[in-house]
């Protein structure tokens, strides 16, 4: 046998289990929920903290921007040397290298300028002049004084980069020209805090669904221990324990339906033990009068008897009226026989007298004993009889009823001119078929084939007691076998019947095909089958 993967068994407990469902459902909508929530919230920390950030650099650069422009503006020195010495000042009093914020100096002469003082571009030691987009040069060439700032990535020793901001301002130095000033912030700070709040936020979603998880199954399983108390009971009362009732609890939707099911439950056993003492009765009723009419019926086959001997001195009108009589006669006896057999199966008193036995032989039996019918109709009777061991343990006297039983149905109903007749068997389980390609069924008239007294034509009551069938079906119970019923309308009927090779064995797979092999292109229609 396979082993079933983690996927399949998922799949298992969420087809059989109300709670499993209801917790996966729970977990995915909350699942959905705290990732809108949680991106959200991420996504306004972030810009909140970048606005606020940025807020504060643009502060800073404007203020450091005025200084050193005031500090140009104020100075006395005009050489260049002079010049050279304040401007290598700047770029120090600017740079901040602290844990918290880095920032980090550049002050570079504007290209395409005739000057005759060139001063040396001051620059921080860990920062390349190649680092400042050329696009933030361009707005900060033509700004007219105005900040400019644009965010970057920062590279790092160890080949990874931080967020960065760079905000340039325009610089004018008497003598010398124009020069950009662009001041590097490092927002790591920053982004190390949104990793913080994103990762408490992950955690804390993990956690919380981990807690919504525990209470789902604890509140499920509180609102579906009442369902499986309710299937529990039921289950209980399907078996035959009537008096199951559920706990009455509380006032709420869960005390109405106890008490609902309960009234059921007491009107079901109400209903049952009524129908049961019915049927006792109708089974004690059936049997007693079987019994009691079998004295009388001997005085009357007595008495029929003796006019019977007394045939010659009679007159045509008389003699005519004795066979009548015993014609009658022997149908009383046959449905008394079929009463007794039914009360016998109703009072679970009938047994099988087994002896092994072949089916090839039981079935020849009944077809002796048919043939007469099949003569006075003229009707074909065929049999096909496979060539292996057919022997099993069965009571040969129900099996031979059973196939005559099946015989005479085909030869009275299905008005066919011939009937086919198939033995056959396997490792398991022998077979025997009785088909025709008659004028078959409707599936109403299969439906009910076995049903005591039941008459697919009604216009026909003079012809069997209606219970053939379903003395057929009760001894193919009491083989642990299969009587199993194919038929089409207007293309023919087959009864198969399929027993256990050994008593106390169920029948297995026949060894006969249902429907059968045509004769001519047919159809599957409404079939009926028992065990």
């Amino acid at each position: 046998m396979s082993r079933r993967g983690p996927a399949s068994w998922v799949l298992a407990l969420l087809r059989r289990s109300l709670q499993a469902r209801a917790v996966l459902f729970t977990l995915l909508l909350t699942t959905v929920a705290l990732v809108g929530v949680g991106g959200f919230l991420s996504y306004s920390i972030g810009s909140g903290l970048f606005n606020t950030r940025v807020d504060q650099i643009l502060v800073e650069a404007s203020r450091a921007s005025s200084d050193v422009q005031n500090t140009f503006a104020s100075a006395s020195v005009a050489n260049q040397s002079g010049l050279q010495t304040l401007m290598n000042q700047v770029v120090p009093n600017l740079e901040t290298s602290s844990t918290s914020q880095s920032r980090r100096v550049a002050l570079v002469r504007t290209p395409g300028q005739v000057t005759t003082t060139s001063l040396q571009s001051p620059i921080s030691a860990d920062l390349e002049i190649a680092l400042i987009p050329e696009d933030l040069r361009v707005a900060v060439q033509g700004s007219d004084g105005k900040l400019n700032y644009m965010s970057v990535a920062l590279p790092q020793a160890d080949r990874t980069t931080h967020p960065g901001l760079i905000v340039g301002a325009p610089i004018r130095i008497p003598v010398a020209g124009s020069y950009e000033l662009y001041l590097v912030y490092d927002l790591q700070s920053e982004q190390n805090t949104l990793d913080f709040v994103q990762r408490t936020l992950v955690f804390g979603g993990l956690i919380s669904m981990l807690l919504i998880g525990l209470v789902s199954l604890f509140i499920t399983n509180w609102l579906v221990r009442p369902v499986l108390v309710v299937a529990q009971v039921s289950e209980k009362i399907a078996a035959g324990d009537l008096g199951r009732r559920i706990p009455e609890k509380g006032h709420d939707v869960i005390a109405a339906l106890a008490h609902s099911f309960n009234r059921m439950a007491e009107d079901l056993e109400t209903q049952i033990k009524r129908l049961k003492q019915l049927s006792n009765m109708q089974q004690r009723f059936v049997s007693d009068v079987s019994h009691e009419m079998k004295t009388p019926l001997t005085v009357i086959k007595l008495s029929l008897s003796r006019l019977s001997e007394q045939k010659a001195s009679l007159d045509d009108s008389s003699v005519a009226l004795v066979d009548r009589l015993e014609r009658q006669v022997d149908k009383f006896e046959i449905l008394l026989k079929g009463l007794l057999e039914m009360s016998r199966f109703d009072a679970g008193v009938a047994k099988l007298e087994v002896e092994v036995k072949d089916l090839r032989e039981v079935a020849g039996e009944a077809l002796v004993g048919i043939q007469p019918l099949a003569d006075e109709r003229g009707c074909q009777l065929r049999i096909q009889l496979q060539e292996v061991n057919c022997e099993a343990e069965i009571d040969p006297t129900r099996i031979e009823r059973i196939v005559r039983n099946l015989l005479s149905n085909s030869i009275i109903h299905s008005g066919a001119k011939e009937i086919f007749i198939a033995v056959a068997a396997n490792e398991d389980s022998v077979a025997v078929s009785v088909t025709d390609y008659g004028s078959g069924m409707t599936p109403d008239q299969a439906e009910h084939v076995f049903d005591r007294f039941y008459r697919a034509d009604p216009s026909r009551t003079k012809e069997g007691t209606g219970l053939g069938m379903a003395i057929a079906l009760e001894d193919t119970s009491l083989h642990n076998g299969k009587l199993e019923l194919w038929t089409s309308l207007g293309e023919g009927t087959s009864f198969r019947l399929t027993l256990p090779r050994r008593e106390g064995d169920h029948s297995g797979d026949s060894p006969l095909p249902l429907p059968p092999l045509p004769k001519s292109p047919q159809k599957t229609a409404a079939a009926k089958g028992s065990n």
